[in-house]
């Protein structure tokens, strides 16, 4: 008599061992050192905005001398700008690995901020109180808006995966039929008849054939 089959159990990928984290790229100097300096730019940028708010309010209690440090710390922002524009084409022309780019908006915000202060010193001149102190309020908000921007983190150019990794290929699951067909073939095997097992003899065949009577 034949074994019972045995039920094959499918095979298992092993887990790959875990290494180590890859620690987080670096930023490259090329990036780095303009960033630092749009950081100092737009910080001068804001104590002036926020001096001018001091400025103007001691101008509006009676000081009348505050008026002329007004328009001269105006100036100077104005010039701190300019300086800011050509930092932030930097920051936007890149110079890391690979040629990166850097962002954008440093470059469109300080532009908007010089055509808003180009605004507030023209009204200032034409004596527009009314508009003179709403682009004020608007043109301190961006020099702070632009001032968390400046300080967020640089994002470092993405790096291409490793090419040394190989992905982990599962094993395919053997057939359970496989186990079913193995015990067909033994049991059949097992009795010694070649019809699948029915325990009818075979009949036979050739000269004299009809002359054997094959009992059932």
């Amino acid at each position: 008599m034949s074994s019972p089959p045995v039920a094959r159990t499918p095979r298992l990928p092993s887990p790959a061992p875990a290494g180590p984290s890859a620690p987080a790229p670096a930023v490259p100097p090329g990036i780095r050192l303009p960033r630092l300096l749009l950081r100092a730019t737009a910080t001068a940028s804001a104590v002036l905005g926020l001096a001018q708010t001091v400025l103007a309010g001691s101008f509006l209690n009676g000081h009348y001398e505050a008026l002329r440090a007004h328009e001269l710390t105006a100036m100077a922002l104005g010039g701190l700008l300019l300086a800011q524009l050509a930092v932030a084409a930097l920051v936007r022309r890149g110079g890391g690995a690979g040629g990166a780019r850097g962002p954008w908006w440093p470059l469109g915000a300080t532009a908007l901020l010089l055509a808003a202060l180009g605004a507030q010193m023209g009204t200032g001149y034409e004596r527009a109180v009314g508009v003179h102190v709403t682009l004020g309020v608007l043109l301190v908000s961006g020099l702070l808006f632009g001032l968390v921007g400046a300080w967020r983190p640089a994002q470092a150019p993405a790096l291409s995966p490793s090419s040394d990794t190989e992905p982990v290929v599962e094993a395919p699951a053997e057939s359970e039929s496989e186990p079913e067909s193995e015990s067909r073939t033994e049991s059949g095997a097992g009795t010694g008849t070649g019809d699948g097992g029915s325990g009818r003899l075979p009949r036979p065949t050739g000269a004299g054939a009809d002359a054997v009577e094959v009992t059932p």
